[in-house]
């Protein structure tokens, strides 16, 4: 017996720095890996039927897996597209303004004149020196956006071999999730409830939490397209899109997209829509995230909103962009194993058999 329990004890210590070293080496891919297990899950019904009219299980994996490709890549092909032909056109506009005043610094002096004169009424501005400090922001603010390019360009690689990973890790899902999944449930030392349970939960989880992104995307992407449209700006279908999709993007989000559009109307010399684009942003775009993405989720995954909502806070700021996901599976797993220990608890021994004495005397 105390050798059984000296090798126990071994395997368990063993199995400890493994699953270290593993977790080590699969670092650096944890988000695309995890990427690629929300894709499977919410993409598995169009999978399993295309596997049912197959019957094999690498073709149909295959399919299933170039099918998201397509479902992802189009739609972000035709944006970046669009995008990039907006950004050209109001790049060559602002390089013909700037060229007729001499360039961009005495472009921006010029544009400021208008509103230091009206605040000139109220304060006496002779006592700062606002142009050095007008200059100083505004060279700041272009080594920041040179910074800005250079850090995405060098994040170009990383993202395609993040992307590299995450469908090679969904195929994979595709052909062997349910095995995998079967495997799981019995290496857990839980009965085949608990552990249906378990898997439940993270799998509501992860949809909740796809649907509320779906939900906080349409909502945001509505409202920053309407704003666009009632400024006038050009473009506020596609702008309303890269908004929705923006939102994904944890601290920064639809700001993004109404943030430059801000910096446009100033540039023209629009300072009250700059205004009122800036406050319906922060005010009202912004909040949605707030307000409607805890409401959704905790809908489907069945957990308080205050929980979801410190779960969605507290994963963006762990984990990124996965936080979103992240966060409310890690939740929902505590939940659900809190919930398991106070059903064992409440069938413990006594318990059971007190609950016997009743039935037998009843």
């Amino acid at each position: 017996m105390i050798r059984d329990h000296a090798s126990t004890w071994f395997l368990i210590a063993v199995a400890g720095v493994a699953l270290y070293l593993s977790y080590i080496i699969a670092k650096p891919f944890l988000n695309p890996i995890f990427a690629a297990l929300v894709l499977a899950i919410v993409f598995y019904p169009v999978h399993a039927r295309i596997d049912s009219r197959l019957r094999r299980p690498n073709l149909a994996a295959s399919i299933s897996t170039i099918l998201v490709i397509f479902v992802i890549a189009i739609p972000a092909v035709f944006l970046g597209i669009s995008v990039t032909r907006e950004l050209r056109e109001q790049y060559e506009w602002l390089r013909h303004e700037t060229a007729t005043e001499g360039g961009l610094n005495p472009y921006l002096m010029h544009l400021m004149e208008a509103p230091l004169r009206y605040v000139g009424l109220y304060i006496d501005l002779s006592r700062f020196d606002v142009r050095p400090t007008l200059l100083g922001w505004i060279e700041r603010a272009s080594s920041y956006l040179v910074t800005i390019g250079a850090s995405a360009v060098t994040n170009i690689f990383s993202f395609f071999l993040s992307a590299a990973v995450a469908f090679f890790t969904l195929f994979f899902l595709f052909r062997d999730g349910h095995k995998t999944q079967q495997r799981i449930a019995a290496i857990l030392p839980l009965t085949g409830e608990q552990a249906r349970k378990l898997i439940t939960s993270v799998h509501e989880t992860i949809i909740a939490s796809v649907q509320g992104g779906m939900a906080v995307g349409l909502a945001q992407g509505s409202l920053t397209g309407l704003a666009f449209w009632v400024l006038g700006l050009s473009s506020p279908v596609l702008w309303g899109l890269l908004a929705a999709m923006a939102s994904l993007i944890p601290f920064v989000g639809t700001g993004i997209v109404w943030g430059p559009a801000t910096v446009l109307l100033l540039l023209q010399g629009h300072w009250i829509k700059a205004i009122f684009l800036v406050g319906w942003g922060a005010a009202v775009v912004a909040q949605v995230d707030v307000v409607l993405r805890p409401y959704v989720v905790s809908g489907r995954a069945r957990m308080h909103n205050l929980l979801i909502f410190f779960a969605l806070l507290g994963g963006m700021r762990a984990f990124g962009v996965m936080g979103i996901f992240i966060g409310p599976v890690v939740i929902a797993i505590t939940v659900a194993i809190v919930d398991m220990l106070a059903e064992v608890n409440l069938l413990s021994p006594t318990t059971q058999s007190q609950e016997d004495e009743i039935r037998g005397a009843g």
